[in-house]
């Protein structure tokens, strides 16, 4: 007799497969509706419809045969209701992975929205309004769209540039800016004071525009831009702008996955109080990791984008009065889809002694969240075709050390994952920053009498004790978590295959995100 629960696990991950095929084809649905719009043609076509029933009732298997068409035409009845809605997305030369579309889709489903990405001969085309009712723009075509509108709102003219592009029905194209209003968003809720502040600019460009204009709405006393080629620069930055209180980012200056990159060095300006960075991609940059090691306010860009987009979805909808009314004061749906990215981008890391139980940790939460698993160790061994002890034995721990770091700094700048590390990964300071920079990171700690030193050369050569008090503040200092297990692995209580402790700590970081 079949087994109830291995079927309900069996129909589970049918479920996935499915969810993630229709996933796929209500986005190439949307495509087809875009590219019909484009050329002119009707988004139902009643005769192909019917055809493709009919090829259905043959190809479809013998148990799902009698629901087959209706299933379709179900899909079909859905792809023709998601291929009418208006279109809008953002518009790019080169996106890369964005957020912006998950933003969008969760503040309102009236409206689909998409990548676009053009060359810049292709925009002439997409400014005809034939098949998007608007867009967003970002790099490199902030001014350019601001070039190309009819009607600039008042922090688009200031700015001389456009982030928010919508057709009117009136025939003409308006242009809005919501990145300054973002911003403005972002440094209030992290309490960071601009009036009366002398602040420091990073970057030249349509980013760094609207930054200006919210600093000067904000009543910052001076500011200050710093660019490659301006006269303040890189190289002359400290003594043109030493005495700065607040420095903002707006280049991409360490972005995923170029995450090591740095234009200033922070403990040159020594009144500094807060640190802006409107990247989002890793959530703590190695500026704003800078920042937090010498005790500044920070702030990271995922909130400024969220905070944009709801601006710009208002005027997508035509809420143009609401839109300019539109407060800076913590919003309940901004807050909400924050609070659902940040779940999602960073990782859940796991670090601890050797033999506390970080990878069996990491596997039953990777089961429980539906995250991808990966254990450093053994992405070691596929990366140098060892395992650790191995390479601690015969390389020597120096050697292994240095390759460690590479794996570290492949893996950990990575989003939405559960991440288990190896025991000596806070031996190196220079791994700090990676294991931080995207990650929830929680301290897996157990009684020293618990851990085991099996096939782990280093806890054999320098005992358990020796290796706790070396390691054991770098633990504390580098988590946001900490998990303390004080009974034997063997006595803990599980739910659904993980440690109760366990669960509760994911439900706290969900509260906190």
């Amino acid at each position: 007799m079949d087994d109830l629960e291995k079927l309900r696990s069996e129909i589970d991950a049918i479920d996935r497969e499915i969810l993630d095929a229709f996933e796929r084809r209500t986005a190439v649905s949307r495509k087809i509706g875009n590219v019909k719009r484009a050329e002119g043609k009707q988004t139902f076509d009643a005769s192909r419809e019917e055809a493709i029933f009919e090829k259905i009732k043959k190809i479809s298997g013998f148990e799902s045969r009698p629901y087959a068409v209706d299933l379709y035409r179900e899909i079909f009845r859905l792809s023709k209701l998601h291929q009418n809605k208006p279109a809008f997305g953002v518009l790019g030369r080169s996106l890369g992975h964005t957020y912006s579309p998950e933003i969008h889709n969760l503040l309102d489903s009236s409206y689909t929205y998409s990548v676009i990405e053009r060359e810049p001969e292709e925009l002439d085309e997409l400014f005809s309004g034939k098949v998007f009712k608007g867009f967003n723009v970002t790099i490199p075509y902030k001014k350019e769209a601001a070039a190309r509108c009819d009607v600039l709102d008042e922090a688009a003219r200031e700015c001389g540039s456009v982030n928010t592009v919508v057709f009117g029905k009136d025939g003409k194209t308006y242009g809005y800016n919501t990145d300054y209003y973002g911003f403005i968003y972002m440094v209030g809720r992290k309490g960071i004071e601009i009036a009366g502040k002398d602040v420091l600019v990073l970057g030249t460009g349509g980013a760094a525009a609207a930054v200006n204009y919210a600093l000067k709405t904000l009543g910052a006393a001076n500011i200050l831009s710093c660019g490659r080629t301006s006269g303040i620069n890189y190289e002359n930055v400290y003594d043109k702008a030493g005495s700065v209180q607040v420095i903002v980012n707006t280049t991409p200056v360490g972005m995923y996955p170029n995450v090591n990159e740095r234009l200033v060095d922070l403990e040159k300006f020594p009144r500094l109080e807060a640190c802006c960075d409107l990247i989002y991609n890793p959530a703590r940059t190695r500026f704003l990791q800078d920042a937090e090691d010498l005790g500044l306010k920070i702030c990271g860009g995922l909130s400024m984008l969220v905070a944009q987009a709801y601006k710009a979805s208002m005027l997508f909808k035509g809420d143009i009065e609401a839109a300019e009314k539109l407060g800076v004061e913590k919003n309940a749906a901004i807050e909400q889809i924050i609070r659902s990215l940040k779940l999602k981008m960073r990782n859940i890391t796991f670090i601890g002694m050797p033999g506390c139980g970080k990878t069996t940790m990491a596997k039953r939460i990777s089961a429980i969240t539906g995250r991808p698993l990966v254990d450093l160790d053994y992405a070691y061994r596929d990366k140098y075709g060892m395992t650790s002890a191995e390479a601690i034995s015969g390389l020597g721990e120096d050697a292994f050390r240095d390759n460690e770091c590479v794996v570290a700094s492949e893996v950990l700048p990575q989003s939405g994952l559960v991440i288990s590390c190896g025991g000596g990964i806070v031996t190196r300071p220079e791994n700090k920053f990676y294991v931080r920079c995207n990650s929830y990171v929680i301290y897996l700690e157990r009684p020293l009498e618990t851990l085991s030193d099996h096939n782990r050369p280093v806890s054999i050569q320098h005992g358990v004790e020796k290796l706790f008090s070396q390691r054991k503040d770098k633990y504390e200092t580098w988590c946001d978590y900490r998990l303390t297990l004080d009974t034997y692995p063997d006595k803990q209580s599980y739910i659904d295959g993980a440690p109760l402790e366990a669960m509760k700590l994911i439900e706290k970081i969900e509260n906190n995100a």
